[in-house]
């Protein structure tokens, strides 16, 4: 089996590694056009406001939703979108759903009243979301929507941001909040000849309905039932919209680079009696639940009960399972554990294609050999029967990807496959170098641009603040919890943290914040010394796991990196460096705090 893990590995290295990709402008529709809402023509902005959040996805909703409960009002949202909802304003490609049970994904259900209609829901139903946050909280009168940031420029003689977009609005901002979501950029992949087909063709993260008919409520793709469709890639997206293609297309061709390990999603309504008997504060019960059965693989109950705990739980059973005492256990005996465990879970989940696809050929095609978190897990009931459909038809690619592109279709291995619509399912940007392909670039104290910062890797205290970049603060998971398997836990958190530290500001009439120079690079040592974990290594294939198999050196740990104790761990800890008063690491308006132990 690991043999065969390292062989399959070989075949899809690239020298090009993240080079590979490039960008959708001039092949399909830009990343910045909005195919959703008309841009309305507006004065422009020129005015100051206390707090600006950058991106209105549950990053800044959820942010700026806490705010409001702490007594916030003078802020502003900027978002290139023409409404709230983030990724899942853009995405809209048919089948899309959450991978995360909804009842921890979908922020601020017990705030807004909301019951999930079933346990994983799908994309309408998740944009829904963001709008009623949005609506039970007023954020709509603080939103600049359909507008696109292009520089951010601190004032030192002001102590504020200057923040100019691409509309023409130039206002200042006291704090700055950036929240643009890990995977905000769509791309391509490098095939010679991608420009110059001359069909249909878009991203999935722009999805064209006035090509394929339907809509995304599942309404049938009528335009596509006497089309020749073909989709390049295989991953977490296609997964979902596979099924929903196999389904209206003429004729679907599958092309594959590398099979995704698709396991049993089992999704189901939720109980409208059982909801309404959940206890006040269920939710922070269960977000916590899920962090220590993904952290430690141990809790008293698995109240989420998924794939993602079910693969912990396995994992640390194993580790209990040896003969020394747990106090004694290391992080080798993690990883054996965890090797175990998944040669046992990828055995079966391989087992599954074979119960499932009845050509056999095609079966074998489709069976992942690579551990199971090399790459996005994914989870669903519909995909792999899609290939038992007459009018779908798999081409392996056998690690290689399409050999090249023409006017009129694909060539895979000297053969032409001729379509009249491509659709790219090639992903996002993920942990690339800092500077923006929009332009946009912020310039901190002196004139020193984030991108000279931070050029080779990230550095941050905390994974929020940045020496140098005062009153601005980064939303994500990277040097952080790196929780990637339910990131809108991390904006739950961030939300509480950075109400504290602009109450903090007010109430001490401190005009600036930002994390001292020792505190930040005792932090970025420490995010070092964490080992690489389970996405490395000769069992891996190359993807944005893992840097695409390529080496990862000071600069590409730094830019994935985490907190050394894991999820649970720096949740506990900020929970308490935000409540003690101290802000142990931050210097407000230079009067340094000094870091704790």
């Amino acid at each position: 089996m690991h043999r065969k893990y390292a062989v399959e590995r070989e075949k899809r290295l690239r020298s090009d590694g993240i080079r590979q990709w490039r960008a959708l402008d001039g092949i399909v529709a830009s990343a910045d056009t909005d195919p959703f809402t008309a841009v309305m023509p507006r004065e422009t902005v020129h005015d100051h406001v206390e707090f600006l959040f950058i991106g209105g996805g549950f990053a800044g909703l959820t942010i700026c939703a806490r705010l409001k409960e702490a007594g916030f009002d003078d802020f502003r949202i900027l978002e290139a979108g023409g409404d709230f909802g983030g990724v899942w304003y853009w995405n809209r490609f048919p089948g899309a759903m959450c991978d995360t049970a909804a009842m921890v994904y979908l922020p601020l259900l017990e705030e807004t009243g909301h019951m999930p209609s079933a346990k994983y829901v799908h994309g309408p139903e998740i944009l829904a979301h963001a709008q009623r946050i949005g609506r039970h909280y007023d954020l709509y009168p603080h939103a600049l929507f359909s507008t696109h940031l292009e520089s951010l420029t601190w004032d030192e003689s002001a102590s504020r941001w200057i923040v100019r977009t691409r509309e023409g609005d130039k206002f200042t901002a006291t704090t700055v909040a950036m929240g643009t979501g890990p995977l905000n950029r769509p791309h391509l992949p490098g095939i010679p000849g991608i420009e110059t087909y001359q069909g249909e063709a878009f991203h999935t993260a722009r999805w064209d309905f006035n090509v394929t008919g339907g809509d995304w409520d599942g309404g049938v793709m009528t335009r596509l039932a006497d089309k020749r469709v073909g989709i390049i890639g295989t991953g977490a997206t296609a997964v979902q919209c596979i099924p929903q293609l196999g389904r209206d297309s003429g004729e679907l061709f599958v092309f594959q680079r590398t099979p995704s390990a698709v396991d049993v999603r089992g999704n189901h309504p939720i109980d409208p009696q059982w909801y309404a008997a959940l206890e006040p504060g269920w939710q922070a019960k269960w977000l916590r639940n899920f962090v220590q059965l993904q952290a430690t693989g141990l809790a008293e109950e698995d109240l989420v009960h998924d794939g993602w705990t079910d693969g912990a739980k396995r994992i640390v059973a194993r580790m209990l399972a040896s003969d020394k005492p747990p106090a004694e256990l290391t992080h080798a005996d993690f990883m054996a554990a965890y090797h175990d465990s998944d040669d046992e879970q990828m055995t079966r989940i391989r087992a599954r294609v074979d119960e499932i696809v009845e050509d056999p050929q095609t079966a074998q095609q489709l069976k992942a050999w690579y551990r199971q978190y090399c790459k996005r897990p994914c989870f669903h009931d519909d995909y792999l029967p899609t290939y038992n459909r007459p009018n779908v038809h798999l081409v392996d690619t056998d690690g290689r990807g399409v050999e090249r592109i023409d006017e009129t279709g694909v060539w895979v291995d000297g053969v032409h496959y001729e379509l009249d619509v491509i659709v790219y399912a090639s992903g996002f940007e993920f942990n690339s170098e800092y500077t923006f392909k929009s332009g946009l670039e912020v310039y901190g104290r002196d004139g020193r641009t984030l991108t000279e910062t931070w050029a080779e890797g990230m550095q941050t205290f905390q994974g929020m603040h940045i020496h140098g970049f005062p009153n601005l603060f980064i939303i994500g998971h990277a040097q952080g919890s790196a929780l990637l398997s339910n990131i809108t836990s991390n904006y739950t958190d961030q939300g509480f943290t950075i109400a504290a530290i602009l109450g903090h500001l007010r109430a001490s009439g401190a005009r600036t914040v930002e994390a001292s120079a020792a505190a930040q690079a005792a932090w970025v040592e420490s995010v070092l010394t964490v080992p690489k974990g389970i996405v490395g290594g000769p069992d891996c294939t190359p993807g944005y796991y893992n840097n695409e198999g390529q080496h990862e050196g000071r600069r590409e740990r730094l830019n994935s990196g985490r907190f050394p104790g894991g999820s649970l761990a720096f949740f506990d800890y900020v929970a308490d460096w935000r409540t003690n008063g101290r802000f142990e690491g931050l210097e407000f308006d230079g009067a340094a705090v000094p870091p704790s132990g």
